[in-house]
């Protein structure tokens, strides 16, 4: 399952049902919607919908409508197939051989089947409509819920560092790596980005795992890392995109990343509409809290 994914819940007829967005897409899970069936085996009511033709012709179109990677020849004879006694049909299955992305499913602990809501509430149907307009009625709750949509707001942060890094690691691919042996650029990487966390939070990831062990279980430096910084390392991750095009060593980089870093925490750190983020951040985590 996708690690940046967002986590909710929410309970339907004392049944807690997961849901995930992934990549903008909401998922509810399959194997929480599936319990209400069959709490012991939640597989099995799941295997049984995937074998009704119906179905496979409904996750079939669905597919080809948001999915344009998606298999149409081997849907095509899973359709064929379909409903046949000796027809059998498995979420892993579906994705392996389709390419589908309407459901994922992971095996093993804090595994288990999702699928986006348009797939999971025809499932829900399948099991019981009225146990389906129940799930309609708390999903669309908690998409208006204030804490959850903050959530995904929130989430931005993150992505946004993320995707400047891309920037960044992409100049050091076109500038730096080409004048590095083999044994070099395995590392090159790494340093830089430590490059960012040095100047920063003055220590490497490394350092700061050594020093945070029990934080370092369930994430790194920038997870941990509040709005200011991220605010600042964005920033200096485009600024060193540039000054690695510019061919600056790093060790100078290094110190201008670092007093440029200082400035800007100085700039920033009594900024009113920053302050304004960190107490909306504050009372998301509380509220966050809550869907857990």
């Amino acid at each position: 399952m996708n690690q940046n994914s967002i986590k909710a819940k929410i309970t339907v007829k004392e049944q807690i049902i997961n849901v995930l967005i992934i990549e903008n897409k909401e998922y509810i899970s399959l194997t929480d919607l599936a319990r209400y069936a069959n709490p012991d085996e939640p597989k099995i009511p799941i295997y049984a919908w995937m074998r009704n033709k119906d179905v496979i012709a409904y996750l079939g179109l669905w597919e080809k409508l948001n999915n344009d990677n998606f298999k149409g020849h081997e849907f095509v004879t899973f359709e064929r197939e379909a409903g046949k006694n000796n027809f059998y049909m498995s979420p892993q299955k579906w994705i392996k051989e389709t390419n589908a992305i309407g459901i994922v499913s992971k095996s093993g602990n804090n595994g288990g089947t999702y699928a986006v809501s348009d797939i999971a509430l025809e499932f829900a149907s399948w099991l019981s409509p009225e146990f389906k307009l129940y799930v309609i009625q708390e999903f669309e709750r908690l998409k208006k819920n204030e804490a959850y949509q903050n959530k995904i707001d929130w989430h931005a942060n993150r992505i946004l560092a993320k995707a400047s890094y891309i920037i960044q690691t992409d100049a050091i691919k076109n500038i730096i790596v080409p004048t590095l042996t083999e044994q070099q650029k395995k590392f090159v990487y790494a340093e830089e980005a430590d490059v960012l966390n040095v100047a920063l939070f003055g220590m490497t990831a490394k350092e700061w795992r050594l020093n945070n062990p029990k934080l370092a279980e369930k994430g790194n430096i920038r997870d941990y890392a509040d709005l200011l910084h991220l605010v600042i390392l964005n920033n200096l991750e485009n600024i060193n995109s540039e000054l690695i095009e510019m061919k600056i060593p790093q060790s100078k980089r290094l110190t201008k990343l670092n007093n440029i870093a200082k400035k800007q925490i100085e700039l920033l750190k009594n900024n009113k509409s920053l302050n304004n983020l960190e107490y909306i951040e504050n009372t998301v985590n509380e509220k966050q809290s809550l869907l857990q």
